[in-house]
């Protein structure tokens, strides 16, 4: 028979995952944080939104569809094996909570961007506890179409300066325009800065909410950028009408 491990080595582990979490908040809180390249700092759109951390180090932001479920991109869950949903409370401390449950969309897929498949790249998570009550649920669009030119506003916890994680963790917006550089999409909403001084969504706001008229239609997915650059040209996000008897089924099934 093979021999269980030990409490305290069992306790150890535990610790040692938990200790990544908090080493990379501490990271996060050294320095003034900002999120969206060329955005601006949106405190009314918090109530709306949380960060997703994993055992990798990497930082997502999650869109709340309820006290209990929210919503986020599955790249930014699929790969990894541990998690917890952070934000701060009201004195400015940080929490962590592990999530009673994570589901990564059926049709989504790792390979799409390189192989140019369709993918959609969403993920659910459930939470054992009520959020706060000063969070609240956004109410989803009914729309699955926008025309070209109209604008939505796009937030995030993400970088505000490409890949410098000093620049993580506080949520800023931006007001991008519709595009449609290959034809309309009814899953895909592509998205630019109107005034080409690149303005978009950057790594970490993933999973943050796009809304058109205070309503949530979709939610970031990916970004690009010119040259080098991964952030500040295109802004992409699933839209969500398409999904939300998948979203359903989720809340239904998890309760």
């Amino acid at each position: 028979m093979p021999l269980l491990p030990s409490r305290s080595f069992v306790c150890r582990r535990n610790l040692l995952k938990v200790s990544k979490f908090i080493v990379f908040i501490i990271a996060m809180l050294s320095t003034p944080a900002m999120a969206i390249v060329k955005g601006a700092e949106s405190p009314d759109l918090a109530k709306y939104s949380v960060m997703v951390l994993d055992d990798r180090g990497e930082m997502c932001s999650a869109t709340i569809l309820s006290q209990t479920v929210l919503l986020t991109a599955a790249h930014c869950v699929a790969h990894a094996s541990d998690w917890r949903v952070h934000w701060r409370d009201v004195d400015g401390k940080p929490i962590l909570i592990k999530p009673k449950l994570v589901t990564v969309h059926p049709l989504y897929d790792p390979s799409a961007i390189s192989k140019r498949r369709k993918s959609i790249d969403l993920a659910l998570i459930k939470l054992s506890d009520a959020l706060p009550d000063r969070f609240v649920a956004i109410e989803v669009s009914d729309l699955s179409v926008l025309p070209a030119g109209e604008m939505v506003t796009v937030a995030g916890f993400g970088f505000s300066q490409e890949k410098n994680r000093k620049t993580l963790g506080k949520i800023r917006s931006v007001d991008l325009n519709v595009v449609q550089p290959y034809g309309e999409s009814k899953f895909i909403l592509w998205l630019r800065d109107a005034f080409s001084g690149g303005a978009g969504g950057c790594q970490g706001d993933s999973g943050g909410p796009i809304l058109y008229k205070n309503k949530l239609i979709a939610v970031v997915s990916w970004s690009s950028g010119e040259g080098r650059s991964n952030c500040g040209y295109y802004t992409q996000g699933v839209i969500l009408l398409p999904e939300l008897d998948w979203i359903n089924r989720f809340i239904q099934n998890s309760n």
